[in-house]
């Protein structure tokens, strides 16, 4: 697929286009409408997550997050304090295998949850990449367009000018040469 497009964008880029076959037109028709419906993909992405793709991705950005991280340090170290300083009637107790079991406990749900929000993720970007490159192609059509039109013109302006050199020719004007 990829190479298909990319013989396509180049014969575009070669021979501009006017000059493709109709197919190939339809087919960069197909692209411009999906870019123009798919302006708020992004939007659309996000709408059409889960109850559960949404709180992954909540736990995942508040997992990775200083605040998340001191304030989850600054629990152990109360824990770990608290069991010092109560000695004997600790509710954990050194070596704090309850804290442990919690930590545990923690790694053991928190880890597949960030790792299905970072799957989604990369899924995400690549769909963004996709809508990268249909930009750019879009882009590159337009400015194709705007070349065409600008060669036109430019070949009009020659063949006016033309025109104008011939018609006093033929009246017997003829331009004075340049010394040169």
């Amino acid at each position: 697929m990829s190479a298909t497009i990319r013989q396509l964008a180049e014969r575009l880029i070669a021979e501009g286009a006017e000059d493709l076959p109709a197919r190939d037109r339809r087919a960069l028709e197909h692209i411009a409408k999906r870019l123009s419906a798919s302006q708020n993909w992004s939007v659309d992405y996000e709408e059409n997550l889960t109850f559960g793709q949404r709180v992954a991705d909540k736990v995942a950005y508040w997992g990775g997050s200083w605040p998340f991280i001191i304030g989850f340090g600054s629990v152990m170290a109360l824990w770990i304090g608290a069991n010092i300083v109560m000695a004997t009637r600790a509710f954990d107790p050194y070596p704090f295998i309850l804290l442990n079991l919690v930590l545990s406990t923690l790694a053991a749900i928190q880890a597949p949850i960030i790792m299905m929000s970072q799957n989604r993720q990369a899924t995400r970007d690549r769909l963004e990449a996709l809508h990268d490159y249909e930009v750019n192609l879009k882009a590159e059509l337009e400015i194709m367009a705007l070349h065409d039109r600008l060669d036109r013109a430019r070949i009009e302006q020659m063949a006016d000018s033309l025109e104008r050199i011939e018609a006093q020719l033929a009246n017997g004007a003829v331009p004075p040469r340049q010394a040169g």
